[in-house]
Protein backbone atom coordinates (compact mmCIF):
# COMPACT_ATOMS: atom_id res chain seq x y z
CA UNK A 1 0.00 0.00 0.00
CA UNK A 2 0.89 3.68 -0.67
CA UNK A 3 0.24 7.02 0.64
CA UNK A 4 0.44 9.42 -2.07
CA UNK A 5 -0.82 12.94 -3.04
CA UNK A 6 -4.56 12.96 -4.87
CA UNK A 7 -4.29 12.27 -8.35
CA UNK A 8 -7.11 13.92 -10.96
CA UNK A 9 -7.13 10.12 -12.26
CA UNK A 10 -8.64 8.99 -9.07
CA UNK A 11 -10.90 11.38 -9.18
CA UNK A 12 -14.16 9.48 -9.92
CA UNK A 13 -12.47 6.59 -7.80
CA UNK A 14 -12.79 8.76 -4.82
CA UNK A 15 -16.07 10.06 -5.29
CA UNK A 16 -17.42 6.37 -5.90
CA UNK A 17 -15.67 5.47 -2.48
CA UNK A 18 -17.01 8.19 -0.38
CA UNK A 19 -20.50 7.99 -1.96
CA UNK A 20 -20.79 4.78 -1.61
CA UNK A 21 -19.58 4.48 2.04
CA UNK A 22 -21.73 7.63 3.14
CA UNK A 23 -25.03 6.31 1.06
CA UNK A 24 -25.25 2.55 1.25
CA UNK A 25 -23.06 1.66 4.12
CA UNK A 26 -24.42 4.25 6.48
CA UNK A 27 -27.19 5.96 5.19
CA UNK A 28 -25.83 9.47 5.42
CA UNK A 29 -28.25 11.50 3.76
CA UNK A 30 -25.94 13.57 1.47
CA UNK A 31 -25.14 13.26 -2.40
CA UNK A 32 -22.57 15.09 -4.18
CA UNK A 33 -23.94 18.14 -4.68
CA UNK A 34 -23.61 18.13 -1.00
CA UNK A 35 -19.79 18.00 -1.40
CA UNK A 36 -18.50 20.33 -4.30
CA UNK A 37 -15.17 19.74 -2.58
CA UNK A 38 -14.88 16.47 -4.50
CA UNK A 39 -15.44 18.02 -7.68
CA UNK A 40 -12.38 20.56 -7.50
CA UNK A 41 -10.42 18.40 -4.78
CA UNK A 42 -7.02 20.79 -6.01
CA UNK A 43 -8.84 24.28 -5.55
CA UNK A 44 -10.35 23.24 -2.48
CA UNK A 45 -7.91 20.97 -0.41
CA UNK A 46 -4.42 21.65 -1.81
CA UNK A 47 -3.85 25.58 -0.84
CA UNK A 48 -2.20 27.04 2.38
CA UNK A 49 -0.92 23.94 4.77
CA UNK A 50 -3.56 21.62 3.09
CA UNK A 51 -3.42 18.69 0.68
CA UNK A 52 -5.56 15.41 -0.17
CA UNK A 53 -3.78 12.11 -0.29
CA UNK A 54 -4.78 8.80 -1.16
CA UNK A 55 -4.26 5.41 0.07
CA UNK A 56 -3.64 2.53 -2.99
CA UNK A 57 -3.09 -1.20 -3.62
CA UNK A 58 -2.03 -2.39 -6.68
CA UNK A 59 -3.18 0.91 -8.91
CA UNK A 60 -6.60 0.89 -7.26
CA UNK A 61 -8.14 3.25 -4.65
CA UNK A 62 -8.15 1.64 -0.71
CA UNK A 63 -8.88 5.48 1.09
CA UNK A 64 -8.75 8.93 1.03
CA UNK A 65 -8.00 11.16 3.72
CA UNK A 66 -7.91 15.62 3.08
CA UNK A 67 -6.89 17.95 5.63
CA UNK A 68 -8.16 22.14 4.88
CA UNK A 69 -5.69 24.59 6.72
CA UNK A 70 -7.94 26.92 8.95
CA UNK A 71 -5.18 28.92 9.91
CA UNK A 72 -3.95 30.05 13.12
CA UNK A 73 -1.94 26.76 13.32
CA UNK A 74 -5.18 24.57 12.98
CA UNK A 75 -7.07 21.88 10.31
CA UNK A 76 -9.91 20.67 9.52
CA UNK A 77 -9.59 16.55 8.75
CA UNK A 78 -11.98 16.01 6.29
CA UNK A 79 -12.83 12.74 3.22
CA UNK A 80 -11.20 10.03 5.76
CA UNK A 81 -12.94 6.80 4.05
CA UNK A 82 -11.56 3.34 3.78
CA UNK A 83 -12.54 0.99 1.50
CA UNK A 84 -14.68 -2.08 3.30
CA UNK A 85 -11.43 -4.56 1.93
CA UNK A 86 -8.80 -2.60 3.33
CA UNK A 87 -10.22 -1.62 6.58
CA UNK A 88 -9.08 -3.02 10.52
CA UNK A 89 -5.91 -3.08 12.27
CA UNK A 90 -4.44 -6.04 10.06
CA UNK A 91 -4.69 -3.89 7.24
CA UNK A 92 -3.58 -0.34 8.21
CA UNK A 93 -4.62 1.81 6.02
CA UNK A 94 -6.61 3.84 8.23
CA UNK A 95 -4.07 3.89 10.33
CA UNK A 96 -1.57 4.88 7.99
CA UNK A 97 -3.74 7.53 6.35
CA UNK A 98 -3.89 9.01 9.96
CA UNK A 99 -0.40 8.82 10.63
CA UNK A 100 0.83 10.67 7.24
CA UNK A 101 -1.70 13.25 7.98
CA UNK A 102 0.19 13.73 11.78
CA UNK A 103 3.87 14.04 10.32
CA UNK A 104 2.29 16.63 8.28
CA UNK A 105 0.77 18.83 10.47
CA UNK A 106 4.11 18.50 12.38
CA UNK A 107 6.21 19.39 9.38
CA UNK A 108 3.72 22.44 8.66
CA UNK A 109 3.61 23.42 12.33
CA UNK A 110 0.13 22.51 12.78
CA UNK A 111 -0.55 22.58 15.82
CA UNK A 112 -4.52 21.27 16.48
CA UNK A 113 -6.38 19.02 14.27
CA UNK A 114 -10.19 19.27 14.41
CA UNK A 115 -12.74 16.91 12.40
CA UNK A 116 -16.29 16.68 12.30
CA UNK A 117 -18.42 13.24 12.09
CA UNK A 118 -21.53 11.77 12.28
CA UNK A 119 -22.84 9.76 15.17
CA UNK A 120 -23.69 6.58 13.24
CA UNK A 121 -19.86 6.17 12.45
CA UNK A 122 -19.54 4.35 15.84
CA UNK A 123 -16.19 2.44 14.51
CA UNK A 124 -14.59 6.18 13.22
CA UNK A 125 -15.05 7.50 16.48
CA UNK A 126 -13.52 4.93 18.24
CA UNK A 127 -10.70 5.46 15.91
CA UNK A 128 -10.25 8.80 16.44
CA UNK A 129 -10.10 8.47 20.16
CA UNK A 130 -7.69 5.57 20.57
CA UNK A 131 -5.43 8.04 18.34
CA UNK A 132 -5.43 11.15 20.86
CA UNK A 133 -8.17 12.76 19.47
CA UNK A 134 -10.96 13.99 22.26
CA UNK A 135 -14.77 14.87 21.78
CA UNK A 136 -15.15 18.88 21.92
CA UNK A 137 -18.54 21.05 21.65
CA UNK A 138 -19.48 22.34 18.32
CA UNK A 139 -19.73 25.37 20.02
CA UNK A 140 -15.65 25.19 21.22
CA UNK A 141 -14.86 24.98 17.67
CA UNK A 142 -12.63 27.34 15.38
CA UNK A 143 -14.87 30.06 13.70
CA UNK A 144 -12.55 29.41 10.78
CA UNK A 145 -13.87 25.26 10.83
CA UNK A 146 -15.97 24.05 8.16
CA UNK A 147 -18.73 22.51 9.22
CA UNK A 148 -20.66 20.11 7.13
CA UNK A 149 -24.70 19.64 7.11
CA UNK A 150 -24.26 16.20 8.64
CA UNK A 151 -21.62 16.96 11.04
CA UNK A 152 -23.12 16.13 14.73
CA UNK A 153 -19.90 15.19 16.78
CA UNK A 154 -16.84 16.88 16.61
CA UNK A 155 -12.81 15.97 17.26
CA UNK A 156 -9.73 17.42 18.48
CA UNK A 157 -6.52 16.30 18.62
CA UNK A 158 -3.95 18.46 20.22
CA UNK A 159 -0.22 17.92 18.48
CA UNK A 160 2.20 20.61 20.58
Amino acid sequence: MEIEVYRKEFAQAVIDLILDIQQNEFSVPVTIADQPDLLDVENFYCKGKGNFWIATENGKLAGSIALIDIGNGQSALRKMFVHAAHRGKEKGTGQALLDHVIKWCRNKEINEIYLGTFDKLVAAQKFYLKNGFVHVEKQSLPASFPVMQVDNMFFKLCLS
